[in-house]
């Protein structure tokens, strides 16, 4: 997959995680955006961009890291009830 493709299935999964807790994107306080190739960052923006909240628009940290084999991206957000 790639890195916009994983990007937009990692949101659906933090979507249904907040879902679940009896929240949403507009409660997301903070993210970290773990990414396998930091110069593909844009590629990652673009989904972001298109699925945050734009009312309420958490603050994010975007960092290279070496991840397991085959991903791209990981996204750790903190949000309120």
């Amino acid at each position: 997959l790639a890195m916009k493709q994983q990007t937009e299935q990692v949101l659906g999964k933090i979507d249904a995680i907040l879902a679940a807790a009896g929240t949403d994107k507009s409660r997301i306080l903070s993210a970290t955006v773990y990414l396998a190739d930091i110069a593909r960052k844009d590629e990652m923006n673009e989904a972001w961009m298109a699925w945050m909240d734009k009312e309420n628009p958490p603050v994010r940290a975007a960092v290279g890291v070496e991840l397991t084999p085959g991903t791209l991206v990981e996204i750790m957000v903190c949000a309120a009830r």
